[in-house]
């Protein structure tokens, strides 16, 4: 069973990187903090009790459930009202979340040297995570579990509740859809 203090140290690991997952399914900063508080509470209260080991691939499944929760929500809220922006008075859609605000050098991670490869790196950061928010749910979901949170396929499947085969054609999708996008706008990894 996790200690509380386990568990306080897993939910402060993961706190960010939840937090740009829901941002980047949700695309709404403030939906994306209430969707990854409640996955953590929800943690917390049901799940507290469970070994250590166990918490990541819980909670995964939680914050995704969460998402799927918002999405039925909107759903619903929009059926029944019309929005300001969809009769012409609010913005064009245009957001004032800059991604990059959320970025952290990693330790031991390549540093640029000169302010040219800073901004080519940011350059870089800022239209993959263009090209990512624009793949479809479910292989942007694969994707971020396989590659950001480095859960394995079959942990992945898990908190998807697919085959181990679909997280796998998922993600190769979605590899594909970006290397393609980077090669469009000349740029090879």
């Amino acid at each position: 069973m996790a200690s509380a203090q386990e568990l306080d140290q897993f939910l402060a690991a993961v706190e960010k990187k939840a937090f740009k997952q829901a941002v980047y399914a949700v695309r709404d900063e403030a939906a994306a903090l209430d969707v990854v508080q409640d996955a953590m509470i929800s943690l917390t209260q049901k799940y507290g009790d469970r070994p250590a080991a166990e918490l990541p691939l819980i909670f995964t499944r939680i914050l995704q459930n969460r998402i799927h929760d918002w999405f039925r929500r909107q759903k619903v809220r929009f059926a029944h009202e019309t929005p300001f922006s969809a009769l012409g008075t609010g913005n064009d859609g245009e957001e004032d979340f800059d991604p990059l605000e959320l970025i952290e050098i990693r330790d031991g991670g390549p540093i640029p040297q000169d302010a040219s490869a800073a901004f080519a790196n940011q350059e870089l950061l800022a239209i993959l995570e263009a090209e990512i928010s624009k793949l479809p749910s479910r292989q942007r979901e694969a994707f971020l579990m396989r590659y950001w949170d480095e859960l394995s396929t079959s942990e992945t499947a898990l908190a998807m509740g697919c085959s181990e085969g679909s997280v796998k054609t998922h993600c190769s999708r979605a590899a594909h859809t970006l290397a393609a996008a980077l090669k469009a706008r000349g740029i090879v990894l």
